[in-house]
């Protein structure tokens, strides 16, 4: 028996997930995980490097790591790949003009090898600021009808500040999530 059947075999009897939070800097992946583990959003400063939250959910255990956005961070993104059963991609709904960046950037994610197989949660932030797109626009603006079925995803429009939809999207991603990885006991 190989390592890597030993660590999948102890990482479904601990039922255990690894998200990875990332989107362009300012999209409010920080304010996200801290809304989900209850944290005071009043102080949110930009990313440098990540944050490791771990949060028991719905029997699940799961490790969100939340990596900071700069365009000066993003060649580190591919340090933290491994083992990812799932990824988080956090767009600023109110920030229409880089909406084509932040398409690029995701679609260049989405052809890493250790990323394949992914579920994808995009999670269409800050849709109670005005002038907001639509979740329908973003998921037409990041051409996710695209994708080759490497991934399975949706898109949740949500709110950091106020929390809204934040725990539906989490629960669709433990869903997808747990329906490639875990048998029923």
């Amino acid at each position: 028996m190989g390592l890597l059947t030993i660590l999948k075999k102890m990482k479904i009897k601990e039922r255990e997930m690894r998200i990875l939070i990332l989107g362009l800097d300012n999209a409010g992946k920080s304010t996200i995980l801290k809304r989900i583990m209850g944290e005071d959003i009043s102080e949110i400063s930009p990313t440098v490097g990540f944050n490791i939250e771990t949060l028991e959910f719905e029997g699940f255990k799961l490790n969100l790591w939340d990596v900071g956005g700069q365009k000066s961070l993003r060649s580190y993104w591919r340090n933290y790949f491994e083992a990812t059963d799932g990824l988080i991609w956090v767009v600023d709904t109110s920030d229409k003009r880089r909406m084509a960046d932040c398409r690029n950037e995701l679609h260049a994610l989405l052809q890493e090898e250790r990323l394949l197989g992914a579920s994808l949660l995009v999670f269409a932030n800050k849709i109670d600021l005005p002038n907001s797109c639509q979740w329908k626009e973003v998921e037409e603006q990041l051409n996710l009808k695209l994708m080759d079925g490497s991934h399975h995803w949706t898109v949740q429009p949500c709110s950091a500040v106020t929390g809204e939809n934040l725990i539906t999207g989490i629960q669709w991603m433990v869903g997808d999530i747990s329906q490639r990885l875990f048998t029923l006991d």
